[in-house]
């Protein structure tokens, strides 16, 4: 089943009282397992559903490849974010088969964009062996020993977690056995051992939406994948974010924000195919539906910003945010840090002064199309110093938001948008295209 995630655009006040906290799900609530039941030798393991909101630990979860997200507890598991518990062995079942009492130490969906034969794959980690799973059926050859598959990774694991290049320096998988974390490179198979020991002993690890948390007990701490620093209040019970049980979620009251109420402040799409939009003080990532939607504080992924952005587009490895007279420029590649000496004027950095309204690079070129009331400025990036090559008027005034792609220019004006098949037709067409509404399934909203 396919799990439904708290929309994006939730309640702004909600949201930003929850800036340092993970993410509430609306409709992806958990309740926790009672406690673990190991049975004698010979007899029947399956006996009473574990109630996940009684607060136990969970041993595994991890999404699959259609975005749904399995917990696992003991023989049992749950299908996404709210519903009962039922036996593992009903969907994987070859873990009961090798492991009589169906226990998983740790799960991660596997990313690797480069080889996919293994991309999207879930395995799963029972003592010394590996399991390796698509659309729910067991790969040829496995399982296999955990040292054949992944050498340098320790049996009787605790967690993992995959963290792709962008979110870690390659593609990775953490490891994590007591307090020991072993970053493992997918495609060089090296492992980095390193001890975390301001982490809590994570019995399972999941990463939502380039968010990553360490479970322990009935409790979660959001970690940052490469220095495994903290930020904000932890612990936190996931009874009250991750799902719903009566007397514990405080997500229940917020309402859907309407399609027709949404309005765009920015929108872009890195390098690596990564598409956020920006509303107020917050983001979403766009290209992720498989996962579900939520909105977050633009602080929590862009440090020293703050209040609504701009504009956004991206050039190169770079992501920049116009904010006022101000432009940031963040690496992307370094799960967006800031390059140092910045935020510059915007006179500076690319020849017109602030504010702006919207900003825009189609793929594989160098100039960007910066829209200032009904005047359009490209200005080429590989110039130096960069300044307005070209200046032109719009016939379309009050310009929200800009995008472009392989499909063309979108440009967005309350909670619709318009489509032209490249810039120039955006500046010379004497015909407005049909307006577009943003969809529900693209951003979350509610019809």
């Amino acid at each position: 089943m396919t799990a439904v995630l708290l929309s994006p655009y939730a309640c702004l006040a909600l949201a930003l009282a929850l800036s340092n906290a993970a993410p509430v799900h609306h409709d992806i609530m958990i309740k926790d397992a009672a406690e673990d039941h190991s049975h004698p030798e010979g007899e029947d393991h399956h006996y009473e559903k574990p109630d996940r909101c009684k607060g136990i630990e969970f041993d595994a979860i991890t999404p699959d490849e259609k975005g749904n997200t399995f917990f696992f507890k003991g023989d049992h598991l749950w299908k996404g974010f709210s519903g009962p518990a039922e036996l593992s062995n009903n969907t994987f079942k070859e873990l009961d088969d090798y492991h009589h009492l169906g226990h998983v130490d740790a799960a991660f969906r596997m990313h690797h964009q480069d080889d996919l034969s293994v991309h999207d794959h879930i395995y799963f980690f029972l003592d010394d062996k590996v399991f390796s799973y698509y659309n729910y059926t067991l790969e040829q050859g496995y399982p296999v020993e955990i040292q054949q598959e992944f050498p340098g990774i320790p049996s009787h694991l605790d967690a993992a977690v995959e963290c792709p290049k962008g979110e870690c320096i390659t593609d990775s998988v953490l490891f994590f056995k007591d307090n020991e974390i072993y970053s493992f490179d997918i495609k060089t198979k090296s492992v980095k051992k390193k001890v975390w020991a301001h982490l809590p002993n994570c019995k399972s690890a999941f990463r939502w939406l380039e968010h990553y948390y360490c479970f322990h007990g009935y409790n979660f701490t959001r970690f940052h994948p490469v220095s495994g620093d903290v930020m904000g209040a932890y612990p936190k019970d996931a009874r009250k974010y991750f799902m719903r049980c009566e007397g514990f979620g405080h997500g229940d009251g917020a309402k859907r924000q309407r399609c027709s109420e949404v309005k765009l402040n920015a929108i872009t799409t890195d390098d690596k195919g990564r598409s956020y939009a920006f509303q107020d003080a917050m983001y979403m990532r766009l290209d992720t539906h498989r996962d579900g939607s939520h909105h977050f504080p633009i602080s929590r992924l862009w440090k020293n910003i703050s209040g609504v952005v701009d504009a956004v587009f991206d050039y190169g490895d770079n992501m920049y945010i116009i904010q006022g007279d101000q432009v940031y420029i963040y690496k992307s590649a370094a799960h967006f840090t800031l390059i140092e000496g910045y935020p510059k004027p915007l006179k500076e950095e690319l020849g017109i002064d602030g504010p702006v309204d919207a900003a825009f690079l189609c793929p594989n070129q160098h100039i960007v199309n910066v829209i200032q009331g009904q005047k359009m400025y490209d200005i080429d990036l590989a110039a130096t110093p960069r300044a307005v090559k070209m200046e032109r008027p719009i016939p379309i005034p009050k310009i929200d938001a800009g995008f472009c792609d392989a499909e063309g220019v979108k440009v967005f004006i309350g909670p619709e948008y318009y489509s032209y098949q490249n810039p120039m037709i955006l500046v010379m067409g004497k015909i407005k295209p049909t307006p577009q509404k943003i969809s529900k399934e693209k951003f979350g909203c509610e019809e």
